[in-house]
């Protein structure tokens, strides 16, 4: 039997235990497009082999960017790391300024693209790009290089020993990839992951995976360029899991009805969009089954695992289950059992509505320097606690530093950050990684996250804000005299604004307007569509998901004495939330966790 310690071990692995007919299956026009495990190796190997003859060397570095989740994506990854050369994978929603730079940072000699688009997002920086030798892409696109020439240059299998003798020749310890984390602060960081790194991941979390290998189907969707989705395709691939990938976030909902998947990976604002879908179809029903759906609902949003809640409880959650929560499972393809939540925290009402429909989220944590697992929740054994992460893999150190930061030791955590020697000083203690979120350990073992070390937060849609950009951005306008950004664990960010009232006061006076005190000027409807104009215009400096939505103003002018600022003038961010908590569901419609 196939013994993993190299990422190429997992589909000779899945091979020898599972072969499976439908290993990884894409959707082109409307048919479902079957590869099985013999033909993912086959067709691997023939990339491996072409690439070889392109001229490809050992620690050579690939850029591939892909619009959505697909085979050949896998057929690449494979390919190159068989050569000994490193897979980076790049978000293909990046600006082309970050494209370029990570290309040049990373010394990429070849580009692999999904599509027209990302084909032209790459040429129009290709000229300061010294290295990259040529583009290629999946999909067939004017003027540029087609995948399928790689794999024609392989089709002669004359040189199958050297890619096998490549192969055998590298080590568990060697860099299989460079991760770029998003640039907060400056420039992304390069995260170099060993096979090693993700393989010891991949096994470690493979104890925590609650279905039958070699029988299970998947749908894939979330990007595959961040090394949550990545690990578990591994994971995939080493429980025999057949996996379908939808053809974007978009025909979610369409793809798993079609594919009927066992399991999924999800960041909560996806669930939330679910939840939120759900609900609406509710509130159209009239009468008695109205009554039932709400009915559900509030015995949903009640439970507790492992039949804490008692028997009587136990007989309501059955008849909701019956009536009501299967309907939500049909309505998700009918076999969904198991939902894996990362990247950011999820709602506990959302944890107990969908546990109780039998539709179980489990929660987990970690970062792209940790391969990404730390901790996650497993329903079996007592392993499933709402509001916590679950429990550190077996295998996985984790200790509270005195600050309260969560450190973590072990084979996942990340070789270093690609040339920056410094920066990767800077996380690392005795083989401790710092992780730069706060939490405790409970007394059954399981791991909370409870706060931010820095400012920066996520979204419930997993993406990073770092708020200080923002609010240093936005008060370049004369309009804006103090901003805090907020919408940790929200849907979008949103902001409390203190004006320039002096500025407003001379503003209105020119428009011949009558403010009135600063109350009234923080309700006035025209200040606030005045203060929209300015905050529209600096959001087109940030990505989407970093755009402020929604704002509320403040009607007190921020201070040290007022408590809202520190004796340096910082922002006590604490103290300045709570201060404005109806501000806050102001903003959130009421439903700030």
């Amino acid at each position: 039997m196939t013994t993993i310690t190299r990422l190429f071990d997992f589909p000779y692995y899945q091979l020898e235990k599972y072969n499976l007919p439908d290993a990884l299956v894409t959707k082109y026009g409307n048919e479902w497009v079957k590869t099985s495990t013999q033909e993912y190796i086959d067709k691997a190997n023939a990339f491996s082999r072409g690439l070889l003859r392109l001229g490809v060397k050992k620690n050579d570095k690939i850029a591939v960017i892909s619009s959505n989740n697909r085979t050949e994506w896998h057929i690449a990854d494979i390919g190159i790391l068989q050569t000994g050369a490193q897979n980076v994978p790049i978000y293909p929603t990046i600006s082309e300024e970050d494209i370029e730079y990570i290309l040049n940072h990373s010394a990429s000699i070849y580009c692999i693209v999904s599509d027209e688009e990302l084909y032209n997002k790459i040429t129009s920086v290709k000229n300061n790009v010294p290295n990259l030798k040529e583009i290629y892409s999946f999909n067939d696109v004017k003027g540029c290089k087609s995948w399928n020439e790689i794999l024609d240059l392989g089709k002669d299998d004359s040189n199958q020993s050297e890619v096998n003798a490549i192969k055998d020749a590298i080590t568990e310890d060697e860099l299989a990839t460079v991760i770029y984390t998003s640039g907060t602060t400056g420039r992304p960081k390069g995260v170099m992951l060993s096979h090693k790194n993700i393989v010891s991941d991949v096994l470690m979390s493979g104890d925590r995976v609650p279905f039958e290998a070699g029988k299970s189907r998947a749908l894939s969707f979330l990007p595959i360029c961040h090394i949550y989705e990545r690990m578990i395709l591994y994971l995939y691939q080493y429980y025999g899991v057949s996996t379908y990938f939808a053809e974007s976030i978009e025909k979610v909902s369409d793809n798993i009805k079609e594919a009927q998947p066992y399991v999924i990976t999800a960041v909560p604002r996806l669930l939330e969009k679910v939840y939120d879908k759900i609900i609406a179809k509710g509130t159209e029903l009239t009468g008695i089954k109205r009554k039932l759906f709400f009915w559900a609902v509030e015995v949903g949003l009640q439970y507790e695992p492992y039949g804490a809640n008692g028997p009587w409880y136990g007989l309501k959650l059955w008849l909701a289950r019956k009536l009501i929560f299967s309907k939500w499972k049909a309505g998700l393809g009918g076999n969904l059992s198991l939902m894996v939540s990362g990247s950011a925290a999820i709602q506990p009402r959302l944890a107990r509505v969908f546990a109780a429909a039998e539709i179980p989220v489990m929660e987990g944590y970690g970062l792209t320097e940790t391969s990404p697992v730390i901790a996650v929740n497993d329903q079996r054994n007592n392993g499933f606690k709402i509001g916590t992460v679950g429990k550190p893999l077996n295998g996985v150190e984790v200790k509270i530093a005195e600050d309260g930061e969560i450190l973590c030791k072990g084979p996942n955590v990340m070789m270093g950050y690609l040339n920056a020697p410094d920066k990767t000083a800077e996380v690392m203690t005795d083989g401790y990684f710092h992780t730069g979120d706060i939490g405790i350990i409970d007394a059954d073992g399981f791991l909370k996250i409870t706060d931010r070390k820095k400012e920066m937060f996520k979204t419930s849609g997993g993406k990073y804000i770092a708020p200080q950009l923002i609010e240093n951005a936005m008060k370049q306008s004369r309009f804006i005299e103090q901003i805090m950004v907020v919408g940790d664990g929200e849907k979008m960010p949103g902001a409390f604004i203190q004006p320039d009232f002096e500025f407003l006061k001379q503003w209105a006076s020119r428009k011949g307007l009558s403010l009135g005190s600063n109350e009234d000027i923080a309700n006035n409807k025209e200040v606030h569509d005045r203060i929209q104009e300015e905050v529209d215009g600096i959001n087109k400096k940030f990505g989407h998901w970093e755009q402020i939505k929604k704002f509320e103003i403040t009607p007190e002018i921020w201070s040290v004495d007022g408590g809202e600022l520190t004796p340096t003038l910082k922002l006590k961010r604490k103290a300045v939330k709570e201060k404005y908590q109806k501000l806050y569901d102001k903003i959130y419609d009421g439903s700030s966790k």
